[in-house]
């Protein structure tokens, strides 16, 4: 008997080492169509997943994104756009929807104006700077405080003249706009000009001088000089002047911006 015994531990150590960890039954048994069963059992019982509406549609729909406008493109565009204006309200959103000019991405926001429109004087600087960009107005910084003192001294204040830019976008870093970025923009402010309507026209520092008087010197070989501004159908008079910014970091100069605001007074009392 313990031979018999003896003999079926063996026969159960040999099939425990060879993975039958099962007992045998007398009918046989196909242990991976029950585990298959199994699964789909469990599959069935699984709640199902939550609808993702349209979630496919979102992730292969492309992004409309406009190719930016070719410089002579932009230009030509800006011309259009702007001779289509038929007062500075509809010139301004026209602006602020114009995409061709790469200075439109890093700036804060659009500076159009300050000042009263239709006013006897308009003046016009080169771009805005930090304080504009932040503000949304021309010379607000300490140059238009200055600005603000150099009206003051020949009887102005900011509701007597119209104040804009030639590049109404904040340049990065305060750096000199370019000339393809001036070009571009031109056609805008010389329809401001000509929409607001001055009587004498008075541009600040070198790049409005050069730009709008069709300039080459420098503006302390300019200033105090007048010329004659081509507005629309007329020839209005314009003199260059020493921009405040440079005034600020060369007192000793101004001297020579209150002889020319001076001379100013004087010509708005002949036109």
């Amino acid at each position: 008997m313990e031979d018999v015994v003896s003999s079926h531990r063996q026969i159960l150590e040999f099939q425990l080492a060879a993975g039958l960890d099962l007992p045998l039954e007398d009918v046989p048994v196909d242990r991976f169509a029950v585990s298959a069963e199994a699964i789909a059992k469990a599959e069935a019982a699984r709640p199902p997943p939550p609808e993702r509406r349209n979630e496919s549609r979102v992730a292969t729909a492309p992004t409309a994104v406009p190719a930016p406008l070719a410089p002579d493109a932009a230009i030509m565009e800006a011309r259009r756009l702007a001779a289509s204006a038929p007062d500075l309200e509809t010139l301004r959103r026209l602006l602020e929807d114009f995409d061709g000019c790469t200075l439109k991405s890093t700036a804060s926001r659009l500076v159009f104006a300050d000042g009263r429109p239709g006013a006897p004087i308009m003046i016009v600087g080169e771009a805005p700077g930090r304080d504009e960009d932040e503000i949304g107005k021309p010379f607000v910084g300490r140059a238009g405080q200055l600005l603000d003192k150099m009206l003051t001294s020949i009887g102005l204040s900011r509701d007597d003249v119209y104040i804009a830019n030639t590049v109404p976008w904040r340049p990065p870093g305060n750096r000199t706009p370019t000339p393809q970025e001036i070009a571009i923009l031109l056609p805008f402010i010389t329809r401001q000009i000509e929409l607001s309507g001055p009587k004498v026209l008075l541009t600040m520092g070198a790049p409005a001088t050069q730009t709008l008087l069709n300039q080459k010197e420098g503006i302390l070989r300019l200033r105090g000089r007048w010329f004659e501004y081509a507005m629309g159908g007329r020839k209005i008079p314009a003199l260059a002047t020493l921009h405040p910014a440079y005034l600020l970091r060369q007192p000793s100069q101004k001297a020579l911006a209150w002889r020319d605001l001076r001379a100013l007074r004087a010509k708005l009392h002949e036109a």
